[in-house]
């Protein structure tokens, strides 16, 4: 974009006039018919244009001085302070508008650029003195606008040392005030613009990691959803074939799985109502007995085994995923006529181990990294991940699958859960047992 573009594109913005044309001359028309200007308003509408060159052009006036006296005729060699006065005014153009880019910024034709204005600016202040020492404050415009760290220090002392001995050579009537507009103009100007910078970097920061949160709480919510819904409606689905088996020979055990189905899905709101504010509470044991319940309905038979310490309830929360997601599976794709979950929890570790005795395949499970493929799986990988734990899935050694799940004893960086109290009906689960063991459980 040239400079003159640019000119119209900011104008246009501040009068308010001309929305189409400065649309089209500020930034220029893609080839999709995008506008790359409303993009970068888009991004950054609530900070405001990033400062340009234009900022530090009209410290330019500091040179008609110069300029006038060379149309009075009291300069000597006019030509020569003339094409001197062109070339410093180009090189610092060509320095600022350069300045506010930090890629071109930190170019090497930058930085030659500005070491040839300070020749520029140091030969015309020696050789004609007076209004020409003025040069010197906007070499340390340009110098605080392209140079950051130590380069900015070694070139405010170079600078200094250059004012002094230009100065000293006319006398030192002015000296105080050059010497102090050079010092002043280089570090303030520096200071702004780095200040500006670091703020914008911030916001730009800000919005990222608020970007960033979102597609964070998006892929909570979605995990949760699918790990909620997908357990919810094949329990739904194996209970309601129970219930139809049945029904022509035993119709009080049928109504017995009905009002499961409609106890199932009530809880089925309540959870998904918690997921969507994101304070789901999660109980192991209610997971498990859950588990049991299901799998007896489905004719598999259900063996849990549960040792070791009591676990926190964040721990718990994590487990009872992995329970969940784990029993889906076998309801859906095992085929199995047996399932085995144990809990082993020790003073650092807690291992939960899902084991069923079908066909050894379940979907995602084959050609996958870590035997992890399926959504469910996925996502339970991710969530015990941030956790510090892990997940493996695959087929067991001596046929089946088997899903196994390691947490840290106690979990950090977590919020805070509290363990869901036992459901009418259901008991509380006694050490090294749980309900539902090797047994049906029976109906809610």
């Amino acid at each position: 974009m040239s400079w003159w573009q640019e000119l119209r594109c900011r104008f246009g913005r501040r009068h308010g006039t001309g929305k189409a044309g400065s649309r089209t001359a500020g930034s220029g028309t893609t080839d999709n018919g995008t506008t790359a200007d409303r993009t970068a308003e888009g991004r950054t509408g609530h900070t405001g244009p990033p400062p340009t060159g234009f900022t530090l052009l009209p410290w330019l006036l500091m040179g008609l001085g110069s300029f006038s006296n060379i149309l009075q005729g009291k300069t000597a060699n006019p030509w020569i302070g003339g094409l001197g006065l062109l070339t410093f005014n180009s090189l610092y153009i060509y320095v600022t508008f350069r300045s506010f880019d930090r890629e071109r910024r930190e170019a090497v034709s930058t930085r030659v650029a500005l070491l040839l204005l300070a020749a520029v600016t140091t030969a015309l202040a020696v050789g004609y003195g007076g209004t020409w020492l003025l040069f010197f404050p906007l070499l340390g415009l340009a110098i605080g606008a392209s140079l950051r760290g130590p380069w900015l220090r070694r070139a405010g002392l170079t600078l200094a040392v250059l004012t002094c001995l230009a100065v000293g050579l006319h006398g030192w009537s002015n000296a105080v005030s050059i010497m102090y507009g050079t010092l002043m103009s280089t570090m303030v100007t520096a200071a702004i613009l780095s200040l500006n910078e670091a703020v914008r970097d911030l916001r730009a920061a800000r919005e990222e990691l608020a970007r960033n949160a979102v597609e964070k709480e998006r892929q909570r919510f979605s995990r949760d959803l699918h790990d909620l819904l997908g357990h919810t409606l094949s329990v739904i689905v194996v209970k309601s074939e129970a219930a139809r088996r049945l029904a022509p020979r035993d119709l009080d055990a049928a109504l017995a799985q009905i009002g499961d189905i409609e106890s199932v899905g009530r809880q089925a709101l309540t959870e998904i109502r918690e997921a969507v504010t994101g304070y789901r509470e999660g109980s192991l044991a209610r997971e498990l007995s859950r588990a049991s319940s299901a799998l007896s309905a489905a004719g598999v038979t259900p063996v849990v085994r549960r040792s070791g310490t009591p676990l926190t309830p964040q721990t718990e929360a994590l487990l009872g995923w992995v329970v969940r997601e784990a029993v889906t599976n076998v309801l859906r794709h095992s085929g199995a006529a047996r399932c085995e979950i144990a809990v082993d929890s020790g003073p650092e570790r807690v291992r939960l181990t899902v084991t069923d005795d079908g066909g050894g395949e379940q979907p995602g499970a084959a050609g996958t990294a870590d035997g992890i493929g399926g959504t469910g799986l996925v996502g339970l990988t991710e969530r015990l991940a941030v956790a510090g734990g892990s997940l493996t899935a695959g087929p067991a050694p001596r046929g089946g699958f088997t899903v196994t799940a390691e947490l840290p004893a106690v979990l950090t960086g977590l919020p805070e859960v509290t363990a869901e109290p036992p459901a009418a009906g259901e008991r509380p689960p006694e050490a090294g047992s749980v309900p539902g063991t090797a047994t049906a459980p029976r109906a809610r």
